[in-house]
């Protein structure tokens, strides 16, 4: 019997665990408006956040919303600072509940985890299967507009089957509940990106993709970065059968469906193919960095090079992109490109 965990809100609450939420909350945002605001009384707020929690009088607060253009064009939602600091206190008494459950190939908003190592397991798989076979071919799917097609009533009961603390529910339910106006959506689905709940909740909404793959179907060689995932196997027909038996399961389970970039395609130097995952494209003897990666940097240097010389950004700001970008692309065989970078950046700068 699946274990359950109950008399946990007192650890949501509890004004040490509300302080360390803050901390983690201010993060990076100490020059926000908002958090400056809330640092001014800092105690008092943060009681008045407890004191909320404690006699049901919380309510979350009305989501900002932008968009972000890299790599595609996003909705991202925000909440006002002090919900993200109770989403954090909530987040850390309940991750750990289903981190313990996640497989090992699940990479996506885990600590440990993330692109690059995801990235060396797809390539280790492609390898193995290579070795023993003389032959590589791979599923690689993702779901079709997935954070906006996550049903409130599945993802409610998932949760439910662990935690069996009534107000810790109660509060997590509420911020899901809180997400059913996406575009005016009022069915129930959807969670805006840009939450950590969201983020906890779309991980653990697909690990039943997971135990379904890996234990109904008992394939080896999978890896899942959020809503991307991927299969390897020597036989293409396996595979063809694989995705027609997990396109059922997705949408008799969890109402969703891949998107139509979906596919079952050989992996190797004759047949031209790489797996583009992770920002990579990856075969079983190398790794390239993507072109469209290559293609958003250089307009990023373009854009904060004019940026520079305006007198709108330091040069310390440039150096943090260009590090940022180079430990990406460390990860594949890069070096030229690196270095073309590196020469056609500082150029830009006079340095």
């Amino acid at each position: 019997m699946a274990k359950t965990y109950n008399n946990l809100f007192a650890q949501v609450y509890d004004f040490e665990a509300l302080y360390r939420a803050y901390l983690r909350a201010r993060r990076g945002k100490r020059h926000l408006p908002e958090v400056q605001q809330f640092e001014q009384d800092l105690e008092g707020n943060l009681i008045q956040l407890q004191n909320e929690l404690i006699w049901n009088t919380y309510h979350v607060g009305r989501y900002r919303f932008f968009s972000v253009y890299e790599p595609k064009e996003r909705e991202i939602a925000a909440l006002p600072f002090r919900d993200r600091i109770v989403q954090h206190a909530l987040v850390a008494v309940i991750e750990p509940v289903w981190e313990r459950r996640f497989i090992h190939d699940s990479y996506a908003c885990r600590v440990g985890k993330g692109t690059h190592k995801g990235a060396d397991r797809a390539q280790q798989y492609l390898r193995e299967v290579k070795r023993r076979h003389g032959r590589v071919y791979v599923l690689k799917a993702d779901i079709a507009k997935y954070f906006h097609s996550i049903d409130h009533d599945i993802a409610k009961r998932i949760v439910a089957r662990h935690i069996k603390c009534k107000r810790t529910l109660a509060l997590l339910f509420q911020i899901i509940d809180s997400m059913v106006e996406i575009n005016g959506n009022l069915f129930g689905v959807g969670i805006h990106i840009g939450s950590l709940t969201s983020q906890l909740i779309a991980n653990i909404y697909l690990h039943e993709l997971d135990l379904f793959v890996k234990h109904a179907l008992r394939e080896h060689y999978y890896v899942r970065y959020m809503d991307d995932f991927l299969i390897v196997h020597h036989d293409k027909r396996h595979l063809q059968r694989l995705r027609a038996v997990i396109e059922e399961y997705l949408w008799d389970r969890l109402r969703l469906r891949v998107n139509v970039k979906t596919q079952v395609f050989p992996v190797g130097l004759a047949s031209g193919r790489a797996v583009d995952f992770l920002g990579y494209r990856i075969w079983p003897t190398h790794r390239r960095v993507r072109k469209s990666s290559i293609c958003r940097i250089k307009h990023t240097m373009r854009r904060l090079g004019k940026q520079f010389a305006g007198g709108f950004i330091t040069l310390e700001r440039i150096r943090q992109s260009i590090r940022s970008w180079i430990a990406h692309t460390r990860h594949a065989q890069s070096y030229g490109l690196r270095r073309a970078i590196l020469r056609a950046s500082f150029s830009r700068t006079g340095e």
